[in-house]
C-alpha cells in the first residue's frame, strides 16, 4: 500500500494541491518566510508571472527551461538533530538520502567557495544538490570519472519549439553536438548560452567543462546569487530558483529536494545513487506531444509488446517504457522577445581580500648601493584563506635613505598570481645607510598596510692588499714617482664601492703626521670608494721637507686593514769641481831654456 500511495503522490502530485501539501510538510519547522508559494493548480508547467498564459521563450533560464525530475523526496525525511523530526508515513527508504561522493564534494566545495567571496549571498550546498536531484539524478547517479566528469554526456532535448523553448544553436554544437538548436548541457543542465556567460573552471584542470560536476556546481551557485539575492530571504530564494526553470511545479519539486537534504544526508560510492523516475516529459503541456529526451534513454517494448518498465542500470538513468498516445498535431508556441541572461554577480578581487599575509621571511638587509637579495612579498588571503588571483598591490617605500625601485621609483604596482603572491620589485640600495619600511595594500581597498622594515649597512671588506709596486721612496721637496693601487675583498670576492679610509702617519702608524709627505694641499687623509672592479687608486703623494719614515695606512669597513712604508730621504751632496792652474807666478811651470846665442 505504501509503495502504491508513493507511485501515486509521485506521479500526480507535481500537478495539483498534493504538491502544496507535500512541501508544507517538508517546510513546516522553517521559519515563516520559507514557506513555499502557491502551486500552479491548472496541471501545467507554467512560467510565473502575472497574465503568463504560454510558456516562457527559455533563453531567459539557466535550463532553457528543459525537462527535469518530477518525483518528490519521501514524506518522511531523514531527521538532522538540528531540526525537529516530522512524523509522517515511510513511503521510501534511506537510500534517498544518498548523494555520490564526489558530486556531494562539488556541492560542498562550491559552497565554501562562494561564501568567501560572495557572504551575502548565503548560498547552502543543500540548495545546489535539491537542482542537481532535480535536473540530472546527481549526475546519473555519480557516473563521473576521478575528476568529476560524467562518463557520458547528459543532454536535454532539442529546444526547437515544438514542446520547449526555441533556441537557435549558439556554439556550434561544442557542447550539445546540435549544430542547428541548442539543448541543457550537464549535470546542472546549462544551455550552452548561459555557460557561455556563468562557465567556471571550479577543479582547476584548465578547462571550463559544463559536463564536469565542480565546474557546473560552482557555476550554477554563482547563477543563483547573480543580482545581489540573498538566499537566506524567501523571495530572493523563489526568484534564485526560477531563474533556473521558470515553472512552478520545478520551483516545489526543488524546495522539496531541499528540505528533504537539509534534514540529512549522507555519502554513496559515485555510480551507486538513486536514479530519479517521472519526468516533466512524461505528458504534455495543453495536450501536446513531446519529443524523448536524451537524458533518459529510449523506450523499449516487451518481447509481448506490452509497455513496461525496462530495467534500471547501477550509475545510468532508469530506463522508463511509456504507454502508447495518441500524436496530435505540434502547436508552436508564441514567440516571444528573446530576453538577455542575467548579468553575473561582478566581485572585484580586491573585494575578496580578507588579509595580506607576510610570505618573505628572514631581514631585509642590503650594502649603499646593491641590490637586496629579497624582496616584501604578500599573500592575499581570502576570509578562509584561499589565495586570490588579479589582486593589485601597492607598495611604497617610506625613510630617508635613497633605496629604490627600478627607475628610481618609490612606488610599485604588482598583481597577485594564480597562488594569490605579489613579491615588489628589486630594491636597490643608495649610498645612505639607515632603516626604512616599504608598506603593502591593497588597491581600491581601505585595509591597514602590511609593512616590512629594511636595513642598508655600509659596504664592506675584510681584507685591503696593494696591488703590486716598488717600495714607495723620495726625496724631500719632489714627489712619489710610484703609483699606489689597493685591492678591497669581502670573503675572497671583490667588494666594489667600499670606502676606504686612507691616512698618511708617522713612523708608529697611530696617527695622522704633522709634517712630511701629504696629498694635495697638505691632506693627509682621505676616504676614496673602490671601484667595480674593488679597486682604490691613490692620488699622488707630496715627499715634503723632513726626510723620516713614514707609515700608508688604509683601512676600511668590515676589518679590512694594509700600511704601506714610505721613505723620505734628504737629496745627496754634489761634490765640488777641481780647480785649473794659474798661467803665472811662483806655481808656474819652469820655462823652457833659451836657444844659445
Amino acid at each position: 500500500m505504501s509503495a502504491h500511495l508513493g507511485r501515486r503522490l509521485r506521479k500526480g502530485a507535481t500537478s495539483g494541491a498534493v504538491v502544496a501539501a507535500a512541501v508544507a510538510a517538508l517546510a513546516a519547522s522553517q521559519a515563516p518566510e520559507m514557506t513555499p508559494p502557491p502551486t500552479d493548480n491548472a496541471g501545467g508547467d507554467r512560467a510565473i508571472g502575472a497574465g503568463d498564459t504560454a510558456p516562457p521563450s527559455g533563453d531567459d533560464s539557466a535550463t532553457g527551461n528543459s525537462p527535469y525530475y518530477t518525483e518528490l523526496p519521501p514524506l518522511n525525511p531523514p531527521n538532522n538533530p538540528g531540526l525537529p523530526p516530522v512524523k509522517l508515513p515511510v513511503i521510501t527508504g534511506p537510500a534517498q538520502a544518498g548523494i555520490p561522493a564526489s558530486v556531494l564534494a562539488a556541492y560542498q566545495r562550491a559552497e565554501q567557495s562562494i561564501r568567501s567571496t560572495a557572504p551575502g549571498c548565503n548560498l547552502p550546498w543543500q540548495l545546489l544538490a535539491g537542482i542537481g536531484k532535480v535536473e540530472s539524478g546527481q549526475a546519473s547517479g555519480g557516473r563521473v570519472d576521478a575528476n568529476g566528469t560524467t562518463l557520458t554526456r547528459i543532454l536535454g532535448p532539442a529546444l526547437n519549439g515544438v514542446g520547449f523553448a526555441n533556441i537557435s544553436d549558439t556554439d556550434h554544437g561544442a557542447y550539445d553536438g546540435d549544430s542547428t538548436h541548442d539543448r541543457a548541457v550537464g549535470p546542472m543542465q546549462f544551455i550552452p548560452s548561459t555557460w557561455a556567460t556563468w562557465g567556471q573552471d571550479a577543479n582547476s584542470d584548465g578547462k571550463k567543462d559544463p559536463n564536469n560536476i565542480y565546474d557546473a556546481a560552482q557555476a550554477a551557485g554563482l547563477y543563483l546569487c547573480a543580482n545581489d539575492r540573498n538566499l537566506a530571504l524567501k523571495a530572493d530564494l523563489d526568484r534564485a530558483i526560477l531563474s533556473y526553470n521558470r515553472s512552478t511545479e520545478y520551483l516545489n519539486t526543488v524546495l522539496s529536494w531541499f528540505e528533504y537534504y537539509r534534514r540529512g544526508t549522507h555519502q554513496v560510492p559515485d555510480g551507486t545513487g538513486v536514479l530519479p523516475v517521472d519526468r516533466s516529459d512524461d505528458r504534455g503541456q495543453d495536450n501536446r506531444p513531446l519529443p524523448t529526451s536524451p537524458l533518459s534513454p529510449a523506450p523499449k517494448p516487451s518481447e509481448t509488446g506490452a509497455p513496461k518498465p525496462g530495467p534500471s542500470k547501477p550509475g545510468g538513468p532508469s530506463e522508463v517504457t511509456k504507454p502508447p498516445t495518441k500524436p496530435t498535431p505540434p502547436v508552436k508556441p508564441p514567440v516571444t522577445p528573446p530576453t538577455k541572461p542575467p548579468v553575473p554577480p561582478t566581485v572585484p578581487p580586491a573585494v575578496k581580500v580578507a588579509r595580506l599575509a607576510v610570505v618573505s621571511s628572514g631581514p631585509l638587509t642590503a650594502t649603499t648601493e646593491s641590490a637586496f637579495t629579497k624582496a616584501p612579498t604578500v599573500a592575499a588571503l581570502d576570509a578562509a584563506g584561499a589565495p586570490i588571483t588579479g589582486v593589485s598591490i601597492r607598495f611604497e617605500i617610506t625613510g630617508t635613505t635613497d633605496t629604490r625601485f627600478p627607475g628610481g621609483a618609490t612606488t610599485a604596482t604588482v598583481t597577485t598570481g594564480s597562488a594569490g603572491i605579489a613579491a615588489a620589485p628589486t630594491l636597490r640600495a643608495g649610498e645612505k645607510t639607515g632603516s626604512f619600511t616599504v608598506k603593502a595594500t591593497v588597491v581600491g581597498r581601505g585595509m591597514d598596510a602590511t609593512a616590512f622594515t629594511a636595513t642598508v649597512t655600509e659596504r664592506q671588506a675584510d681584507a685591503l692588499a696593494r696591488v703590486g709596486g716598488d717600495p714607495l721612496s723620495a726625496t724631500t721637496g719632489t714627489t712619489f714617482g710610484q703609483s699606489v693601487q689597493v685591492k678591497a675583498t669581502e670573503k675572497g670576492a671583490l667588494a666594489p664601492g667600499v670606502l676606504v679610509t686612507v691616512v698618511i702617519a708617522d713612523a708608529t702608524g697611530t696617527k695622522e703626521s704633522a709634517d712630511g709627505p701629504s696629498f694635495e694641499d697638505g691632506v693627509r687623509t682621505l676616504v676614496l670608494k673602490a671601484d667595480g672592479n674593488g679597486l682604490i687608486s691613490l692620488p699622488a703623494i707630496l715627499a715634503g721637507d723632513k726626510a723620516a719614515e713614514y707609515v700608508l695606512r688604509l683601512t676600511a669597513p668590515g676589518g679590512g686593514a694594509t700600511e704601506i712604508k714610505l721613505t723620505v730621504t734628504a737629496p745627496t751632496a754634489t761634490p765640488s769641481p777641481t780647480p785649473e792652474p794659474s798661467s803665472s807666478g811662483t806655481g808656474s811651470p819652469e820655462a823652457s831654456p833659451s836657444p844659445s846665442a
